[in-house]
């Protein structure tokens, strides 16, 4: 599942991607082969952590694991 990080807050990329001018046509983020195509990676996380990326706009971005 596809998250919006904020400082204290998990947020669904729906709160945010639905007004980037990157975003799909459904509004959310270009996530595609488990890569954000519209941001950059973060730092490479420990083998236990989902990578992270800052999208365009500024924000992270990660795939967490229900």
């Amino acid at each position: 599942m596809l998250v919006i990080v904020t400082e204290d807050q998990l947020l669904p990329p729906q709160l945010i991607c639905q007004n980037c001018v990157l975003a799909d046509r459904s509004g959310q983020p270009r996530w595609h082969q488990g890569k954000l195509n519209c941001g950059r990676p973060l730092q490479q996380p420990p083998e236990d952590q989902s990578a992270q990326y800052r999208c365009q706009m500024g924000f992270r971005v990660t795939d967490i694991q229900e």
